[in-house]
């Protein structure tokens, strides 16, 4: 637009020319300067007396640092360039690496009396507002420096400096005027302008003009920098109303006030601690003494060591109490108590009719008293019927090992979950009874109910056999549902004066595969070394024939949570070795399979066990081989106190 006039007005000559080039001078310097040309005459005549006039007579100094300044504008990009955006400290002390709220509430709360002490005529100060609002700056202006008296005009050719007050909590807007704060609480802006008296408001309004749009989006952009709701959690000092985040800095913050107090206080502070139960209250307490924190901290350390043994004593007893119930020593009686329990529930649930329960617990009652087994769990001719299986079919075996004959006795409603190795030991005896070498050791007993070996088991103790295990037991049996395993058998076996398989060369002797030694878990030795007890030494160079039954007992097979009795070897002819097993969990029904020739095929398949389908971790065996002697029995008595096995491998 200037261009365009200029250009006009060359084609004009003469006085009308100087006219307009005037008129155009006066508009630009009232567009671009925003002043009357007799504003800027009276300006420039007094240029050397206002710039003597606009020097303050003291120099701007940063409370914070130190350093001075000339203009506020200046003090204000120093405070925001070196304070606001950067880590500030207490220029009293030692306390840093707060936000600029918290430096404030702690000048004007633990230095006092240092703060008005550095305030003068100019004073620069660092303002906290409330947390709604964030950290603010404020500075002071005195009346010499500025046009704060309502109604007075400034003189011709000055300055003038206008203030604007921000009350606390609110999102306030600089309201520009000649007038001083009221309240003095919140930030004060600055905006000062060099304008004559004649020109002034209407020079303002269009300033304002120009200038309100980006002003206020630098003050909306500031303002929402500065209160910016902190995300961190938040330490209000119980002593002021400083609020910090963090627990270390609160921690200093309050050791402060504390360095000013008595020594009376600090005491009576640390009385008062006992009854505290609040975080900050606990944070005062412990700063009240140097020993305060050493004292709480062993207190939290041994209340910490009590919990954390009675919790460990407590899970100890609940694992004991399970390990009791497991095996059967939790005192909720044996085989008598559990049949008769067993019976009622039947009775209750329409099973069994009155008069069958009185029947068969009479019966039961008469099988204790005399102590030998009732048989109902009994089946009969297992092996030999086995025996007569292999002669007619299974053309895959090359040869098949099978022990004397067995009987099958199964787990019965007065001792499911629990009689494995009882029911283990009545098979074994009544194979011994078949053989006659065993006759004269056994002394035509039959074969015995579960409380009898229980009490034979109980005397073996008494005899001095297996100390270790009758303390284990408490020397107690009967009337409990307690496992038993291969180190009572072999007490049981010693008792009674018939010789193991250990007991050849070694006594007390166990053997053990406590290890797998076979490519996935697998025991191929216990399957050699089965087949090593079934084979005896010959001196016939001839082959052995495709079917043997031999007079030995059965195998005692112990791994853990239960036992069985390998009856017999098979030997596939690609050489696969297989044991023939009798389980006392199997049910009667199923063993009888075995006699029937219709179902004996299928039935045969649940006695063979392959290498693959024995994979516990450890197994032991205990076999029969043969009478002791008088001497030999003393000597394993005396052996047993210590039990060895012969592990393998």
């Amino acid at each position: 637009m200037l261009m365009k006039n200029s250009s006009s007005s060359s084609r004009v000559q003469g006085p009308a020319a100087v006219r307009l080039l005037w008129r155009h001078l006066t508009e630009t310097l009232v567009w671009v300067f925003n002043v009357s040309p007799v504003g800027l005459l009276s300006q420039v005549t007094a240029a050397p007396q206002q710039l003597q006039e606009s020097v303050p007579a003291d120099m701007l100094t940063c409370d914070i640092c130190g350093e001075e300044v000339l203009l506020v504008e200046d003090m204000k990009t120093h405070l925001l360039l070196s304070h606001l955006e950067n880590d500030v400290h207490c220029p009293l002390c030692s306390l840093s690496g707060v936000s600029y709220n918290e430096l404030f509430f702690h000048i004007s709360s633990a230095h006092p009396e240092k703060q008005l002490a550095t305030q003068g005529t100019t004073d620069l100060t660092v303002t906290g507002v409330t947390e709604s609002q964030g950290p603010q700056t404020s500075q002071s202006c005195s009346a010499e420096d500025g046009c704060d008296q309502a109604g007075s005009a400034a003189p011709t050719g000055a300055s003038a400096v206008t203030t604007d007050s921000v009350r606390p909590k609110q999102n306030s807007t600089p309201e520009r005027g000649c007038s001083s704060s009221p309240e003095g609480t919140g930030p004060i802006a600055y905006t000062a302008t060099s304008q004559s008296p004649e020109t002034r408001p209407e020079s303002v309004r269009h300033r304002e003009d120009n200038t309100a749009g980006f002003e206020s989006e630098n003050n909306k952009a500031k303002q929402k920098r500065l209160s910016s709701p902190r995300k961190e959690k938040l330490f209000s000092c119980p002593m002021c109303a400083l609020v910090c985040s963090s627990c270390f800095v609160l921690q200093e913050h309050v050791e402060l006030h504390l360095e000013e107090q008595h020594s009376a206080e600090g005491a009576a502070v640390e009385e008062w601690s006992p009854a505290m139960t609040s975080p900050s209250a606990s944070s005062v307490s412990a700063a009240g003494s140097p020993g305060s924190d050493l004292r709480l901290a062993t207190q939290l350390q041994q209340e910490e060591e009590q919990r954390r043994r009675r919790e460990e004593a407590q899970q100890e007893r609940e694992e004991f109490k399970k390990l009791q119930r497991q095996f059967g020593l939790d005192g909720r009686g044996g085989y008598r108590r559990q049949m008769e329990r067993t019976m009622e529930r039947a009775v209750a649930r329409g099973h069994m009719a009155p008069a069958e329960f009185h029947c068969k617990r009479a019966e039961m009652m008469e099988s204790l008293a005399s102590g030998v087994d009732d048989g109902r769990t009994r089946t009969q001719g297992v092996v030999r019927a086995l025996y007569e299986y292999y002669q007619t079919d299974c053309r895959d075996v090359a040869h098949v090992w099978l022990s004397a004959n067995t009987d099958h006795y199964c787990s019965s409603a007065g001792d499911k979950g629990w009689g494995c190795g009882y029911r283990n030991f009545q098979m074994l005896i009544s194979c011994l009874h078949g053989i006659d070498t065993y006759l004269p050791s056994l002394q035509e007993m039959a074969v015995p109910s579960i409380p009898r070996v229980q009490s034979m088991i109980e005397e073996a103790w008494r005899g001095g056999l297996d100390p270790q295990g009758a303390s284990h037991f408490n020397q107690q049996l009967q009337g409990t549902r307690a496992w038993i395993g291969a180190t009572e058998i072999y007490s049981l076996l010693t008792s009674l004066g018939i010789r193991r398989n250990d007991a050849a060369e070694q006594l007390a002797r166990i053997i053990d595969f406590h290890q797998p030694t076979g490519p996935r878990d697998t025991h191929p030795q216990l399957f050699d070394w089965v087949k090593q007890y079934f084979c005896q030494p010959s001196r016939s160079s001839r082959l052995p024939p495709r079917l043997i039954q031999t007079s030995l007992p059965p195998l005692y097979l112990q791994h853990q949570g239960h036992s069985r009795s390998v009856v017999g070897l098979e030997q596939k002819k690609n050489g696969t070795l297989c044991l023939l097993v009798l389980d006392p969990g199997s049910p009667a029904s199923d063993t009888r399979k075995l006699l029937s020739r219709d179902t004996v095929s299928p039935a045969v398949r649940h006695l063979r066990k392959f290498p693959s389908s024995l994979k516990h971790k450890q197994y032991q065996v205990v076999a029969v081989q043969g009478v002791l002697t008088a001497e030999e029995k003393q000597r394993s008595i005396l052996n047993s106190r210590t039990l060895c096995a012969e592990r393998i491998p």
